[in-house]
Parts: C-alpha cells; sequence; structure tokens
C-alpha cells in the first residue's frame, strides 16, 4: 500500500522561517504571528519533524569562536565513499557531509574544537584509509553567507512587522564569545533538541533554572552559539544541492563573496585559501536551475574566472549527528 504523502504549504514555510528567526520562540507566540492557534503550529511542527526531517538545534559558531574552520574534499574508491561519510558524519568537529561526483566524492566542512582535532583527521585518521584515494584541504577565512543567517530569508515568507514580533529582544553585550568547560552539558542537550525546557537543562547542568537562562542567554547574545534549524529542502521545492568552487581575481574576491550572498540560490558562501577562492553551497529546484545560475546570475559576475561544480547526491548530514532511524 502507497504510503500517504503531505502537501507543505505557505503555513509550513512560514513556521520554518518563525524558527530560523527563533527557534526557542514558543509555540503560542508563533501562533500569535502567524494567526493560527498554538495548537496547529504544534501540530505542524509535529509533522515536518516527521516528515521533512526538521530539527531545531544549537550550533556553535566556530568563525565568531576564532577556531579555524576547513573545507574537505575526499575522492574514494568507487562503494566506498558512502561507509566514510557516515563515519565522518559520527565525529563532533563536521558538519554539512554531502556525497558528490557520482558517489565517489566526500565534501565535508569540520569546524575542530580542539587544536589537535584537525591534526587527528587530516593527518591521521584520514590519511591511513586506505579507501581514501586523495584529500584536498582548504581553510574558511571569511564567512560571506550562512552560519546564524539563514536561507529560508530568502523566501521572504514573513513580513517585516513579522519577523520583528518574533525577533528575540536584543540582550545586552555580554563580553566576547566563548565556552567554557562547564557549558559542555547544556550545549550537549541543546545540540540534540534546540528547544529543550528549562526542567530539563537544569537536570542536565545541575544549576538553578535562573542560572541555566542567563548562561543561555549570554552563549546567545555574545555570538558563541546561535539556534538553528536543519530540514529537508525538497519540501520547499528545491531538492538540489550543489558545492560550487570559485576563483576570482584576488582584487576581486570581496565584491564577489558580497555579491554571491545575495542570490537566492546561495545557502552558504566563505572565502577560503586553497586552488579556489570561494566555495558555495547552492540549492535550487533541478538541474535546468543548477543550468541557469551558473550561466546567468553567476555567470554574470565581474571576477568570476572559474567555476567548478560538484552536484550532491546525497546529504549525510546538515548541522549535528543524528542516528539513523531517529
Amino acid at each position: 500500500m502507497a504510503r500517504e504523502t503531505h502537501t507543505f504549504d505557505e503555513l509550513d514555510v512560514q513556521l520554518l522561517s518563525a524558527l530560523e528567526i527563533d527557534g526557542r520562540a514558543p509555540f503560542s507566540r508563533i501562533g500569535a504571528v502567524l494567526g493560527v492557534s498554538d495548537q496547529t503550529i504544534a501540530r505542524r511542527y509535529r509533522r515536518l519533524t516527521a516528515e521533512a526531517g526538521l530539527r531545531v538545534v544549537a550550533v556553535r559558531d566556530a568563525e565568531r569562536l576564532g577556531q579555524d574552520q576547513w573545507m574537505l574534499r575526499l575522492r574514494c574508491v568507487p562503494d566506498s565513499a558512502a561507509v566514510i561519510a557516515d563515519a565522518l558524519a559520527k565525529r563532533h568537529d563536521t558538519h554539512w557531509i554531502g556525497l558528490g561526483s557520482g558517489g565517489t566524492e566526500i565534501v565535508c566542512m569540520t569546524r575542530p574544537r580542539h587544536p589537535g582535532d584537525h591534526d587527528d583527521l587530516i593527518l591521521g585518521k584520514l590519511p591511513r584509509t586506505p579507501s581514501v584515494v586523495e584529500i584536498r584541504a582548504q581553510q574558511l577565512l571569511h564567512r560571506f553567507y550562512g552560519g546564524p543567517t539563514g536561507w529560508l530569508r530568502k523566501f521572504t515568507a514573513l513580513d517585516r512587522d513579522q519577523i520583528a514580533a518574533l525577533a528575540p529582544r536584543p540582550a545586552p553585550p555580554a563580553g566576547p564569545a566563548r565556552i567554557d568547560p562547564e557549558d559542555e552539558p547544556l550545549l550537549a542537550v541543546l545540540e540534540r533538541d534546540g528547544r529543550a525546557g528549562h526542567p530539563e537543562l537544569q537536570r542536565a547542568t545541575g544549576r538553578s533554572e535562573s542560572a541555566v537562562k542567563r548562561r543561555l542567554a549570554s552563549l546567545l547574545a555574545s555570538g558563541a552559539v546561535y539556534i538553528d534549524v536543519e530540514y529537508h529542502s525538497e519540501i520547499l521545492g528545491h531538492p538540489l544541492a550543489a558545492a560550487l568552487w570559485i576563483t576570482t581575481a584576488p582584487s576581486a574576491l570581496h565584491e564577489v563573496g558580497e555579491a554571491l550572498a545575495t542570490h537566492d540560490e546561495v545557502a552558504f558562501a566563505s572565502a577560503t585559501a586553497g586552488p579556489s577562492h570561494i566555495v558555495v553551497t547552492a540549492v535550487v529546484r533541478d538541474t535546468a536551475g543548477l543550468y541557469a545560475y551558473l550561466s546567468g546570475p553567476l555567470g554574470r559576475l565581474p571576477g568570476v574566472r572559474h567555476v567548478e561544480t560538484t552536484p550532491f547526491l546525497r546529504r549525510i548530514k546538515q548541522l549535528t549527528y543524528q542516528p539513523p532511524g531517529r
């Protein structure tokens, strides 16, 4: 018997957009802004979680924390890439893992938390993996788009008044972005469920409710951590994603990066050190849409000298690791 499928509509996109603005906003506040009941929001949230891969999770902002980030391209022997990608997905220092190039290439972003993590992965484990034929590593230098700035805002599903009503109240300056060792139990919960309630956070940390609220507010205000959403882009009619490796004239690097950030297709863009100067994640409706973007908005940018395209066959990991079957 065929499985019943549901059509996702404007309210679903509005809910996703609201969660991108404030992933911990109560359903009652989201419902009031969107003009529906909190029960409707809760029901839609559960359906998006079950059918569209929706997860709300805390993410450490490596750029704000001053930690190195790297984009890896691993060329693997046939039939081995999926196994290696799954193993990489389980590591705490990886995210945005995809299979490309006919299933023989892995694109993986790493964000080492400790100085030794990068050496352990790049100089230790991966070179000793017989199925890995080639490793190319490019350090991320400057983020043009992505991170706390989500792709959903490019859909303009919410008007200015709705965005203002959902945006968290600006917190006072919280000092430099940093994560202390005693924050790890708090973040361990939020990296699994960014909407975890204060009682659960109290149990995990042993702190009082007021202390948990203050520390979480401080982490968010400093930019050390942000609450993000992941979901299947197919529900937005954009099932195809690709990594674009862009070479520019050195003097045009920043201008090109800033222009890319305004393109509707661009979910992530960063300057890199390595063979290419900018790496982009583009999300489009189909192959024709990818061609239209490459030959149109991207191709017309002054300063772009060369573009290499790696369409993703499958996305293995987005923000944080989720065990299969959950």
